[in-house]
């Protein structure tokens, strides 16, 4: 059973289904314990669009605008004998956000832990413009032999 204002709303999405009828001077009343809701109907009038032949022309062709967007990059910063994740992030704050690392023994070893690899070499030397991918850092584990 519903009561109070949850009553009178229920009754009022009823009775303002049953408004919506051509009887244009039907009233619904409708008596809850709760509470007494009167809807008187309503009236919707709906007026036809016309269009003209110029409305309904397709528009003017825009020309396309080109810009010259720089593209994205920076300058490589010198990052030998750096931590690889501290290197990594030089490079990022350095405008790029993706550069690659290898494993400088020959072994193939995936650089899992960033924090523990240094790098012995990188390329492209320092002051070079890169972009993505540019950056290549060779570099061994904390500990390993190495210039550094």
């Amino acid at each position: 059973m519903v009561s109070g204002i949850g009553a009178a709303a229920l009754l009022l999405g009823v009775a303002g289904v049953a408004g919506c009828s051509d009887d244009k001077k039907a009233t619904t009343t409708t008596t809850s314990s709760a509470s007494t809701v009167t809807v008187a109907p309503s009236t919707v009038t709906v007026q036809p669009t016309t269009t003209t032949k110029a409305e309904t022309a397709a528009p003017a062709p825009v020309a396309p605008t080109t810009t010259s967007a720089a593209p994205a990059g920076g300058i490589m910063p010198a990052v030998v004998c750096m931590n690889l994740q501290a290197a990594q992030n030089l490079i990022q704050d350095n405008g790029v956000f993706y550069s690659r690392s290898e494993d400088a023994t020959g072994e193939g070893r995936m650089q899992v832990n960033d924090s523990n690899w240094v790098v012995v070499s990188q390329s492209p030397e320092p002051g070079v413009a890169i972009t993505e991918g540019d950056a290549v850092l060779s570099v061994v584990k904390i500990g390993e032999t190495s210039a550094c």
